[in-house]
């Protein structure tokens, strides 16, 4: 079984996450920004909570090594923590607005993958599942029949494409480490007030398959839990 950590794994699709690999036996190292809450999650789920905050150096710094020194390595990481960002109309969006979305939801995965690849390199199957989002395709918000093709939040769904682009370069880049990306799909959680028509169990089916993958699964796919997402 795999140790695996998930950044914004206190609540929502990084909790379900969680419990559900937990649930099959897999160890899980729950990463949150806020001490208490992550705390409060981990003591919940029976896993270990590891601050992190993905927009700062030294946060990401301390928790490589506190799991370096603790656990050794970890065989899965998943890149699960992102922002909405602003709901301003686009002629309104500023560079500062953009900035704290794409500090979160694109930087802040070059940060922790940075931070985190040697401790992936000494799993037999390292493996990283960045959570993307339909959100994020071009096929999908162009498809009238998708839900995807109706909402406009041009700084969310901009960052997911560079989620999804970022994922292809590293897997192309690391033939050594498996690294996917998941679209949990119109999931109801407090991103969205809850409106989604997916559960949240539902919303990591995407997640939890690529986290499990074996030394012979994919790299550089993007999918949902139906299969590959156009992109």
């Amino acid at each position: 079984m795999t140790t695996t950590f998930i950044t914004g794994a206190n609540k929502s699709l990084g909790y379900e996450t969680a419990r559900r690999l937990i649930e099959a036996g897999h160890t899980v190292l729950v990463g949150a920004r806020d001490t208490a809450r992550g705390q409060a999650a981990a003591d919940t789920l029976g896993a270990r909570f590891v601050q992190i905050d993905v927009t700062d150096d030294a946060s990401v710094a301390a928790a490589a090594a506190d799991i370096g020194g603790r656990e050794g390595g970890i065989d899965v990481l998943i890149n699960n923590a992102g922002v909405l960002g602003s709901h301003s109309p686009a002629d309104q969006l500023t560079a500062a607005d953009a900035s704290e979305v794409f500090e979160v939801n694109v930087v802040g995965i070059v940060r922790v993958t940075h931070a985190f690849l040697p401790l992936l390199r000494k799993s037999a199957n390292p493996v990283i599942v960045n959570v993307s989002s339909g959100m994020g395709s071009f096929a999908a918000t162009h498809d009238p029949g998708r839900v995807e093709s109706r909402a406009v939040v041009p700084l969310y769904t901009s960052s997911k494409a560079a989620v999804t682009m970022l994922t292809t370069q590293y897997a192309k880049s690391w033939p050594d480490v498996k690294v996917n990306a998941a679209d949990p799909g119109y999931t109801a959680t407090d991103f969205n007030g809850h409106s989604g028509p997916q559960t949240v169990s539902e919303g990591t089916d995407a997640i939890v398959e690529l986290a499990t993958i074996g030394a012979d699964g994919p790299t550089g796919v993007f999918r949902d839990r139906h299969g590959v997402v156009a992109w």
